[in-house]
């Protein structure tokens, strides 16, 4: 009976996981579906690299370059912030902080996790945006900058605690051996812990990066939403996913601009895809 309990369970989660696999197979296709029929009226190339995102004019220009460029300059920035601050605290959590701080960190972590986006967002719009545009004495605080800022945080949480597990991951054996040939105890996170932990620390960094790109409401509140070429990152800025948020509800169904959108949801699909491959190989790397 202990044999056929186990066989079940087995199946139960087999069957999940193919369950999970099927699902997003089945996404895939429907944005397939739906967003090849804008490379009717459109080439790939000018899709990819137009530089004019005006759906409704006639005719449609319908280049998203900018949003990509948007996008970017969003997660560049958010990247440069959080990976930095989340290894660090990853480092401090796992091998500096006492055991009772420890904890206590770790739920600070998985709250800061649980607010929701929108909150965030609206967070950002009252503190960062009037403090970016006092700062850079600009005529918005709207911009790419504020996003990037209000996505580190976001990302914060997913950075700090798969890069926290990597780094308590790595066997005791490896620092004692560090501490019996007198290494100190800096010497032996630094040339030691780190790199032993180096794949689950880039799969942290890697899915953090999937986070800021994923992310809709926050970069919709506080980046301007202007669809256009941005020339820094002090300029107002659309990301894809803000797009697809703000212009679906009026898209015509049918319509090239309708098309249009599910075409950014298979860039932006397929981009989500490969940061999530990349993060899984590095997860399983074996060296």
């Amino acid at each position: 009976m202990r044999k056929l309990k186990e066989s079940i369970i087995e199946k139960l989660i087999l069957l999940c996981g193919l369950a999970s696999v099927f699902f997003v197979v089945l996404i895939f296709l429907f944005l397939l579906k739906e967003g090849l029929a804008v490379f009717k009226t459109i080439s790939l190339k000018d899709f990819i690299l137009g530089k004019s995102w005006y759906p409704i004019s006639e005719p449609a220009q319908l280049g998203i370059l900018p949003l990509i460029m948007g996008s970017f300059l969003v997660t560049i920035g958010a990247a440069i912030i959080s990976i930095p601050i989340g290894v660090g605290c990853a480092i401090y959590i796992a091998e500096i902080a006492p055991l009772r701080l420890k904890e206590i960190l770790k739920v600070g972590i998985e709250l800061l996790a649980a607010i929701p986006s929108v909150v965030l967002g609206f967070i950002g719009m009252v503190t960062i945006v009037p403090l970016v545009k006092s700062i850079f004495h600009l005529p918005t605080g709207l911009t790419a900058i504020s996003g990037s800022i209000m996505l580190a945080f976001m990302a914060m949480p997913t950075i700090v605690s798969i890069a926290e597990d990597a780094l308590y991951s790595v066997p005791k054996i490896y620092k004692e051996g560090a501490f019996a040939l007198g290494a100190t105890h800096w010497q032996t996170i630094y040339r030691v812990v780190l790199p032993a932990a180096s794949s689950g620390i880039v799969a942290a960094v890697m899915l953090g990066i999937g986070r800021v790109i994923g992310e809709t409401m926050a970069v919709m509140m506080i980046t301007g939403n202007a669809a256009v070429m941005p020339n820094s990152i002090l300029a107002p800025v659309r990301t894809l996913t803000a797009t697809i948020a703000a212009e679906m509800g009026e898209a015509v169904v049918g319509s090239e601009h309708y098309f249009a959108l599910f075409g950014i949801g298979i860039v932006l699909f397929i981009i989500s895809f490969c940061i999530n491959v990349t993060a899984d190989l590095f997860l399983h790397r074996n060296k």
